[in-house]
């Protein structure tokens, strides 16, 4: 666990937004090189990764704000700070200038925040949120550049699970993401003071968040695995073999979609659950449902384009060879 990959200008650069940026900024290279041999608009693809990282960045927040279980301490950081609590140490607490109860051993917020729920750069942000904002913005974008929107798509079945690659890397080092406490020869155990500490503590299953945590199931790791063996297989085998457009991105978004349900049933951190499965279960069996009917729709729409575009070819005329003439007779 790496929560800070040291200081710029006296300020932290905290790792997980540092690997979220190297995510999208690798994304946005491999489009550009997607673009240029394709030979499209690379520019419409820059223009189109920047916006993308705004609108998935407010998506993945705003989902976060709903969903993780944080909504009601940003109200009352809002309303009435008394009632937000934070199990962090004392010198922690002096760092994010909070208030410190000797009597609870807590920290609590000095005074209100009415923006707290906006400040993504603090930690909280859910991917499928990031999916729904990015999605939505970069088909419109796409569209109104008169840029092939699905092929564009196929571009980001590429790109969208190799950033995820390095956002889970981020949560590695941040700590946060973990799995089950578990004797799994990969398990591993966190710091003191870490998401997982303070977990279990929560939990009643380790005395004080003091304490390094529990060996727990590095899901962040094998989440980061799956992506990048789904962006391999879509870059590699499936991209150089389609059939149609938009197979590649409908097929990708299926292949995550199922590794994180799988996955989700093996993480511990605070997920939010409707009879038993997971706010990204829920989402994950939407979108395999959604890119199997995709997946059909398009397919059959290349194979109509087609049928229209072939026409039967014609079969030349011949001319019809001149009658021979009987010979005159002669006189």
């Amino acid at each position: 666990m790496i929560p800070q990959f040291g200081e710029v200008f006296g300020e932290p650069i905290p790792a997980y937004f540092a690997m979220l940026v190297t995510g999208f900024a690798v994304a946005i290279g491999m489009g550009v090189v997607w673009a240029k041999r394709s030979h499209l608009d690379t520019d419409v693809v820059i223009d189109l990764g920047l916006g993308v990282l705004i609108a998935g960045v407010a998506g993945a927040r705003i989902l976060h704000v709903f969903v993780d279980g944080y909504f009601w301490d940003y109200v009352h950081l809002c309303t009435d700070p008394s009632q937000v609590t934070w199990q962090i140490t004392q010198g922690q607490c002096l760092q994010v200038e909070g208030a410190w109860d000797a009597a609870r051993q807590v920290c609590q917020p000095t005074g209100g925040d009415c923006l707290a729920w906006a400040k993504f750069w603090n930690g909280g942000l859910v991917w499928y949120g990031g999916l729904i904002g990015a999605g939505a913005y970069g088909i419109h974008f796409l569209w109104k550049e008169g840029f092939p929107v699905l092929k564009g798509m196929d571009m980001t079945g590429i790109s969208i699970p190799l950033g995820v690659f390095f956002g889970r890397l981020g949560c590695w080092f941040g700590g946060c993401c973990f799995g089950d406490v578990s004797d799994h020869w990969t398990a591993v155990s966190f710091p003191a003071w870490s998401p997982a500490s303070e977990a279990q503590f929560r939990a009643g299953e380790l005395a004080s968040p003091g304490l390094p945590s529990l060996p727990v199931l590095p899901m962040q790791l094998w989440e980061a695995t799956a992506c990048l063996s789904i962006a391999a297989f879509c870059a590699l085998v499936l991209h150089p073999r389609k059939r149609f457009d938009g197979q590649v991105f409908a097929v990708s978004m299926a292949l995550y979609a199922l590794a994180r349900v799988a996955l989700e049933a093996f993480r511990a951190d605070d997920r939010g659950a409707l009879l038993g499965i997971s706010t990204s279960q829920w989402i994950g069996f939407a979108i395999v449902a959604g890119m199997a009917f995709f997946y059909v729709r398009w397919q059959r729409a290349a194979k109509a384009a087609l049928a229209a575009a072939w026409v039967e070819p014609k079969v030349p005329e011949v001319a019809p060879e001149p009658k021979a003439e009987p010979p005159e007779e002669e006189e």
